[in-house]
Parts: structure tokens; C-alpha cells; sequence
């Protein structure tokens, strides 16, 4: 049976705490692959103003890139409306039934775990991956296995301040991420 990690989130864009936190979870648990899944519209967050997806995914490429044990899933690029975890495990268990599917989330995903759509039945299609996060708890009721990993804090909305005000985002995302945004002026005011 392959073990296969998913790391859901908006992308936008992507940054070293994605690949690290990925790469951590792929090595402490074994997976045979951790995939990269862009939601289409996450149903906790307000869309923004932000990028295309086809934007978010180039820039997905260019941070996995090279590496044998990242792929990116677009299922979730691929229906539309709110992106329901439960939905798209549902979808991906009956398209691959040999593999073992482990979600991987953060701490601030862990404390709102009692709040996702048809998490009851979602335990049962998917192992939980925790990695925590600064000022986050893991508590909860739900089963989660939790693996250690460096606590970085760093998010895209902060990257895309950080564009926006024309400060430097060097170490942040990777070379050809940050080279993708520059030529194609992403972010900026």
C-alpha cells in the first residue's frame, strides 16, 4: 500500500515553510510521496484579490522542482466551489483505494478540526498529520498523529505584504519563486 502525504492550502504562494514542513513529514513518517494541492476556494477563508491558479500552480512547480518525492494534486483546481476536504479524500480514496492518505496541517488547522465539513467521516478516509505552529495549540479530540518539525513562522499573506511594500522576500520562497514573482510583478500595490 503506498503512504502518500497530502499539504492542502492556498499557495499563494508558496514559501520554504511549505517544501520544509513537507519534507520533515515525508521523512518522519516514510510517505512515499508528499503532494502539493492548491484548493480551489478554501470554504474558512475570504478569497483575495490575489493571483490566478494557473499563477499558483507555476509557482508550486518552480518550489518542487527537482524533487523526486514532490508532486503537485489539482483535483481540487478542477471542481468547482468551496474546496471540502471530506469531498476530495472522498474523491481521491475511490480513484486510488491502494494508497494510505495522510493530511498534513498546522497547528491552526488542528484547533479547527471540530469545525471542518463531515469530519467525522473524514477521520475514517485520511490519517491526520499535526505539525505545530507558534501561539496554535494541538489539542483535539480527533486523532492526530504529531510530528516534529523546525516552527518557522512565516505565511504568504506576510510575503505578499512584504511585495506589496517593496521589501525584499530573499530566503523566503525559493530563487525561481521569487524570480517568477518579480518578472511577472505579482503582488505589488
Amino acid at each position: 500500500m503506498r503512504r502518500v502525504g497530502i499539504l492542502g492550502g492556498t499557495f499563494d504562494p508558496p514559501h520554504i515553510g511549505h517544501v520544509i514542513l513537507a519534507n520533515e513529514v515525508r521523512s518522519a513518517l516514510q510517505l512515499d510521496e508528499v503532494r502539493f494541492m492548491p484548493n480551489h476556494t478554501p470554504p474558512h477563508k475570504k478569497k483575495t484579490e490575489s493571483i490566478s491558479n494557473d499563477e499558483r500552480l507555476k509557482m508550486l512547480e518552480l518550489s518542487i522542482a527537482g524533487e523526486p518525492y514532490f508532486k503537485l494534486e489539482k483535483i481540487e483546481l478542477q471542481s468547482p466551489g468551496p474546496s471540502y476536504t471530506y469531498n476530495t479524500m472522498k474523491q481521491l480514496k475511490e480513484k486510488e483505494p491502494d494508497t494510505e492518505f495522510f493530511f498534513i496541517i498546522g497547528s491552526d488547522m488542528i484547533e479547527y478540526l471540530p469545525k471542518w465539513y463531515r469530519i467525522e467521516e473524514l477521520v475514517e478516509l485520511v490519517t491526520f498529520v499535526g505539525v505545530k505552529r507558534p501561539s496554535y495549540s494541538s489539542e483535539t479530540p480527533y486523532p492526530v498523529i504529531l510530528v516534529d518539525t523546525p516552527q518557522i513562522y512565516l505565511s504568504s499573506s506576510m510575503i505578499r505584504d512584504k511585495v506589496k511594500k517593496g521589501k525584499s522576500i530573499k530566503f523566503l520562497v525559493l530563487p525561481a519563486v521569487q524570480q517568477y514573482i518579480e518578472v511577472n510583478s505579482l503582488y505589488e500595490s
